[in-house]
């Protein structure tokens, strides 16, 4: 029922939108499309009996981690689509989106929230491929659908790289299903299944397996060495669906390589994954960081950040033990809502400015105060100062991390203060910038405030609100839920 429903909704949705003809009409549909995603969410985690297999179809699983991320995608894909209200307006009247392509973005959106949840409800493993590949082509379009060819290059970039890594996946799961078919007598590739007949499968070929599923699902993560695309995707799409890759797409990769090392984890294999998890997840946090301290382009560097954050996420999970894992989780849903708060403060900020450019920057409190104390507070927020939630996942994620490897958290520790040298060097020039007295070329015609359309500061003070409180509140309902999902996925 739960499936179905998201199948319904979203196809009549779809088609609302196909038959609109004014941007006010399909922007609705949008968000209305988004709301009863919320609405199903809700009423999976609060009335369905989970886990349970959905009626009729051993193909869907509805889990407390499934309905978590699609209530996740659900939440940033309807604050974005109340961003893109007046977002939209602003790129059609600047003529960086043409009125003609009006209707292939809201489609391309609305099917990318359909196919990002029925990813995060599939048990087979090889639906889940699908639909992930899916995804990266409509994220895709919606990065291209600008009027400009850097978009485009971005674009077939992310599907070069993104797809071509999906294929290794791909090979992987051929492994799987032999490897089940030898230990069960049939091959599957339900994850239900093989989780439970996991301590039977054989662990070199397990690891194998394995290691083809990481190159796919961490090349949709942006997980080094195949992160090279997203820096250009996240920084060239536009800002609400720069929100939606940050906050979604790179969680669907995470959560095939969750799915994954927790078969993984029941066999002898765990050491060796465990320490291959850890030490990708090191790399990336690494070259992230390194990239972060020579950016000048405001979206870039919060796009090397997403990569940042991603490799802190996959060492949580190779830590492997139920205290890491539920910090992990709460890393996921902390990291997606601060990380949209930039890309929509970034958004209001290019309007303002035309640029994203450190240089172009200049008198932000005066011109945009809202967007300004949006990218404070979220840069505070994405670096893990306290009170923000970020910093207590992070903070037990390594605490957890200090009982394997010490130098492993002094590295991290290393790179984390380098990530803030970034953002303080980006913010401190970015914030004392002002047209009088600095030399600025063409200082002398004072800038006029941008009026930021309705709806788009908005979702952005809704987000620094949630921030906020989940830094100094953790509601009772989260960590049951966090903790049924360890339970669910056999760490306790």
């Amino acid at each position: 029922m739960i499936i179905f429903s998201y199948l319904a909704v979203g196809a009549i949705a779809l088609t609302l939108i196909l038959l609109s003809k004014s941007h006010r009409a399909m922007n609705a549909f949008s968000i209305l499309h988004t709301l009863a995603f919320l609405a199903i969410g809700f009423y999976a985690l609060f009335t369905t009996s989970a886990p349970a297999f959905e009626t009729g179809s051993e193909y869907f699983y509805v889990d407390h981690l499934s309905i978590y991320e699609g209530l996740i995608a659900a939440l940033l894909f309807f604050l974005a689509s109340v961003y893109a209200n007046g977002y939209v307006e602003s790129l059609l009247e600047a003529q960086e989106l043409h009125r003609n392509n009006l209707k292939i973005f809201y489609s391309a959106f609305s099917v990318l929230l359909s196919t990002a949840t029925l990813a995060f409800f599939s048990d087979n493993l090889t639906l889940f491929w699908i639909f992930a590949e899916l995804t990266t082509v409509f994220s895709a379009a919606l990065v291209a659908i600008l009027s400009a060819k850097e978009n485009i290059d971005a674009a077939i970039k992310y599907i070069f790289i993104a797809s071509g890594a999906m294929l290794f996946s791909f090979i992987g799961l051929t492994f799987l299903y032999t490897l089940s078919g030898e230990v069960l007598g049939g091959g599957t590739l339900n994850w239900t299944v093989l989780i439970e007949n996991a301590p039977l499968l054989s662990p070199k070929m397990l690891t194998a397996s394995f290691v083809f599923l990481f190159i796919g699902f961490a090349a949709k993560s942006g997980i080094f060495p195949f992160h090279t695309w997203l820096p250009d995707a996240h920084s060239k799409a536009p800002s609400a669906v720069s929100a939606i890759l940050s906050g979604v797409l790179l969680n669907i990769g995470m959560y095939g390589i969750l799915r994954m090392y927790s078969i993984v984890r029941q066999t002898q294999a765990e050491h060796l994954i465990s320490q291959f998890l850890m030490g990708f997840g090191l790399l990336t946090v690494a070259i992230a960081v390194l990239n972060m301290l020579w950016q000048k382009n405001l979206k870039m560097l919060i796009a090397f950040s997403s990569v940042e954050h991603m490799g802190i996420i996959l060492l949580g999970i190779g830590i492997g033990t139920p205290f890491s894992l539920f910090w992990t989780l709460y890393y996921i849903l902390a990291h997606s809502l601060t990380k949209a708060s930039l890309f929509f403060s970034a958004g209001i900020l290019h309007r303002q400015y035309e640029s994203n450019l450190i240089h172009d920057i200049r008198d932000i409190f005066s011109l945009q105060p809202v967007a300004g104390w949006g990218l404070i507070i979220g840069s505070f927020a994405i670096l893990g100062m306290p009170p923000f939630p970020i910093f207590s996942a992070k903070f037990f994620i390594l605490l957890e991390a200090f009982g394997f490897s010490k130098s492993l958290v002094f590295a991290v520790l290393l790179l984390l203060v380098i990530a803030s040298t970034a953002f303080a060097r980006f913010l401190i020039e970015a914030f004392t910038r002002n047209s009088k007295g600095d030399g600025i070329e063409g200082s002398e015609t004072p800038l006029i405030p941008y009026v930021v359309r309705n709806g788009m500061k908005l979702p952005l003070l809704s987000i620094i609100f949630m921030i906020l409180t989940l830094g100094v509140f953790f509601p009772e309902f989260l960590e049951n839920l966090l903790n049924e999902i360890v339970y669910e996925l056999g760490y306790l």
